[in-house]
């Protein structure tokens, strides 16, 4: 038996404390889907112990509007207003590591355009006795069932959207990614693998922080649906499938961070180059495409060329280094 299996093991049979929970929002100008978020969690049976909002430097009414639910919420409400905007990367960094501080057994992240189903922390809580990274399911802003692309292809670093969507019995279903919008992971998983890198600012940090834990503990996608998905996006419908629309900025950083993703391979020597080229090819072609089919323009390659333009410098940057451990971060202090 591994220490994994040994840590993993010493869990089994123990029964779920919503109060040793905290969810963390990551919040930025965007005060009308907060407030639905908000309401839903007024509204939650059972609640957490602890509802952190990480502002990213909002310019709009979001601390009245967040000051408006204190008394509101059943679970005691955290807000921290950060100086600058450090994008969704940076704003989970510090999300993860105020929860981490407040001695959160459980972390429950999510972005400001979800709403919680009310028993949606029971539904999770009902699976921590066996898994320590758990992942929920979500409801589109139509109501639909929403399907995330639950696997990647390791070597390639990039999702497998053709992974089943279907459960078996069982209820779960092994996945070695991670998603931001619903991730529910464990305290002890994070002490491992340390906070979110907020250097990807936006784009592949939650797909790499699911990677990376499911490198210590198995990782499931559950069939619990516990979230709801409030804004509506472009997108072109391909059956059980979407692509979304998009951004120029997501454009720069899917393929700057594609270099991040390398570096963490290599740290933890799974890097092939050729295959995680090939991966890094595959994103640049989907995102001519989306360009293409669902945005319907064929300005904004340049944010795409330009993105692996910096990619190639952080390659070559030798004092990079991997998100410490948190537990290796203590002990050092």
């Amino acid at each position: 038996m591994t220490s994994n299996d040994d840590a993993n093991a010493a869990h089994q049979g123990e029964a779920f404390d919503p109060k040793t929970a905290t969810i963390v929002v990551v919040t930025y100008n965007r005060t009308n889907l907060l407030t639905r978020l908000l309401e839903s969690i007024e509204r939650m049976d059972p609640a957490p112990g602890h509802l952190v909002i990480i502002d990213n430097a909002s310019t709009d009414d979001t601390t009245a509007v967040v000051e408006s639910f204190r008394d509101r919420v059943p679970t005691e409400l955290v807000y921290r207003r950060l100086e600058t905007n450090t994008g969704g990367s940076g704003g989970f960094s510090e999300g993860m590591r105020v929860a981490y501080e407040l001695g959160s057994e459980w972390i429950w992240l999510m972005d400001d355009d979800v709403e919680v189903v009310r028993d949606g922390l029971a539904l999770m809580g009902k699976w921590t006795p066996r898994f320590r990274s758990i992942q929920g399911r979500r409801y589109d802003f139509d109501g639909s069932e929403f399907y995330w692309q639950y696997r990647v292809a390791e070597s390639m670093a990039i999702p497998i959207p053709f992974a089943p969507a279907s459960f078996d019995d069982s209820g779960f279903k092994p996945m070695n990614s991670g998603c931001f919008e619903g991730m529910f992971i464990h305290r002890d998983i994070v002490a491992k693998i340390g906070l979110p890198d907020p250097r990807f600012f936006i784009y592949w940090d939650d797909q790499l922080y699911g990677w990376l834990a499911s490198r210590e503990t198995e990782s499931v996608i559950v069939n619990e649906f516990v979230l709801r998905r409030t804004r509506e996006i472009k997108q072109w419908d391909m059956g059980i499938r979407h692509m979304n629309a998009s951004s120029d900025a997501y454009r720069y950083y899917i393929m700057r961070n594609r270099a991040y993703l390398q570096k963490y391979y290599r740290a933890v020597g799974v890097y092939r180059p050729l295959p995680f080229t090939a991966g890094t090819a595959l994103t640049f072609v989907k995102e001519l495409i989306r360009l293409v089919v669902v945005e319907r323009k064929v300005t904004g390659t340049s944010h795409l060329f330009r993105g692996l333009r910096d990619g190639r410098a952080i390659t070559r940057d030798r004092s990079w280094m991997p998100m410490p451990p948190l537990e290796r971060a203590q002990s050092a202090s």
